[in-house]
């Protein structure tokens, strides 16, 4: 986060990850593991000028290996109380977002499938009742998903702009993502055709602070960096850089972005 802050970033989204040494076996590991971010916040906080907001969830395909234990309803059952353990950090305090959360990026059968879904729609109600965001992680974004998604997070309930799809592709759109705001990757040519189309949208990198597989996704300097490059091209305009890193996050995190 030091050279995060270097780079110009102010703030960030930590968003969990399961952890090698906490396998997840029943509803408690969830809560040791969420505790390691937990703390992984605290500390950056502590200790940087950039500061972090987190996200904490069940990682969907955490399911597949509780299936495999456990049975299908026990799994379902333990995923379910990892939501209730995500949505008392944020009543709490200690989280803003209840995420990443979602289904796979691969095929699984029509009964896991739905497992999935309905974990999924469970999430959003609970997120609806802590008046927080989701953040989600799902296959690959299409207008199609989106809409598809957007119809869970009103089945549940949930605010369609308090869903957040990571790792989207630019589908800044109403027609595109339905209400939902796309979290664009930083990549050059993902920005700069979301800045085209003139919608609201966040962006992201997908960091991961894996010694054995550094500056992956991207790293986390691309955003500041990326958007200073943009602001001196003049393919970013102020009030764009205003609405992506501000106004939008506010709105959708309920925080207090401070420049």
């Amino acid at each position: 986060m030091a050279d995060y802050a270097r780079a110009g970033g102010t703030h960030a989204m930590l968003v969990h990850s399961p952890y090698p040494m906490v396998p997840i076996r029943n509803a408690d590991d969830f809560r040791s593991s969420y505790d390691i971010t937990l703390r992984l916040a605290a500390a950056v906080n502590a200790s940087q000028t950039a500061k972090v907001f987190v996200a904490v969830g069940p990682y969907p395909v955490l399911l597949l290996e509780l299936v495999e234990r456990h049975g299908l309803e026990k799994g379902v059952e333990i995923m379910r109380e990892g939501m209730e353990i995500a949505q008392h950090h944020v009543l709490e305090g200690r989280a803003t977002a209840i995420g990443e959360v979602g289904r796979p990026h691969f095929p699984v059968d029509d009964e896991i499938w739905e497992a999935f879904n309905d974990i999924l729609i469970y999430g959003m109600e609970l997120a609806r009742e802590a008046s927080c965001p989701v953040i989600l992680h799902t296959e690959s974004a299409t207008p199609g998903v989106m809409e598809e998604l957007a119809g869970m997070a009103d089945k549940a309930g949930l605010a369609r702009d308090r869903v957040v799809k990571h790792y989207s592709p630019p589908l800044v759109e109403p027609d595109e993502n339905h209400g939902l705001i796309p979290s664009v990757l930083a990549s050059r040519e993902a920005v700069r055709t979301a800045l085209s189309k003139g919608g609201p949208f966040l962006m992201e990198t997908d960091f991961l602070d894996d010694p054995s597989r550094p500056g992956a996704v991207m790293n986390i300097n691309t955003v500041p960096k990326r958007t200073k490059a943009l602001l001196a091209s003049g393919s970013m305009t102020e009030e764009a850089a205003w609405k992506i890193h501000k106004e939008l996050p506010e709105k959708v995190y309920g925080i207090a972005i401070e420049p």
